[in-house]
């Protein structure tokens, strides 16, 4: 079984944090959501073994890749108030993040209900978990009809034509010509709503070292 390897965890902000314990990204990550590089950092330090968890149990590399980013996106979300002290393990001893991330693991082994390998239109090599989640956390602040063209042009591989003749059929009198104007833009948004160190470790967009500072 091949584990994939993330470059993102070779970048200097997330090299840089390799000294914190689990506690302290978590803590972080809790009290800067602005910033990326902690959850990106957690998910670095853990992405083997949940891999090695899922990677085990899915029929194909598809869904396999596709559970794994599943997972991750319900930590990304589960993490913002999670309270290690406030859990204990069964032996009574306090809950380390590591034993949390695998029982999360194992209970969306246990319960998922994976879509057919056709249905799927996740990249694993496009898209790593961290950059998924921030993607949609900055999809759900875009108005509705802009996502929308996002997300069937980058998602889907839709054509403008195709996009625009949708729409039309939806009551939505947009021409193929206004879908491309109105594209560009809308990834431009997306791209600004992203936190800026997300920007820097992925989409390879340089911020000034005072400016990462303010999100560290």
């Amino acid at each position: 079984m091949n584990i994939p390897k993330f470059t993102e965890a070779n970048h200097p902000l997330i090299k840089t944090l390799f000294h914190q314990s689990d506690q302290d990204l978590l803590a972080l990550y809790q009290q800067h959501p602005e910033a990326g590089k902690y959850f990106t950092a957690i998910f670095c330090r853990y992405s083997a073994i949940v891999y090695t968890l899922v990677r085990h149990m899915a029929k194909s590399p598809v869904q396999a890749d596709y559970l794994f980013a599943s997972i991750w996106r319900h930590v990304f979300y589960e993490m913002r108030g999670l309270n290690l002290r406030e859990q204990d393990d069964l032996k009574g001893e306090p809950a380390t993040l590591q034993n949390w991330l695998i029982d999360v693991t194992a209970i969306a082994i246990n319960q998922s209900e994976l879509p057919p390998v056709e249905a799927i239109h996740y990249s694993l090599e496009t898209a790593p978990p961290p950059l998924w989640c921030y993607l949609q956390q900055a999809l759900d602040v875009l108005d509705p009809l802009a996502r929308l063209i996002v997300v069937m042009s980058q998602t889907f591989r839709w054509s403008e034509t195709r996009i625009a003749a949708y729409l039309q059929a939806e009551g939505n009198p947009i021409s193929a010509a206004e879908v491309a104007r109105r594209l560009p833009k809308a990834i431009a948004q997306l791209e600004t709503t992203l936190p800026i160190d997300i920007c820097e470790i992925y989409l390879g967009v340089n911020s000034n070292a005072e400016t990462s500072e303010t999100i560290a």
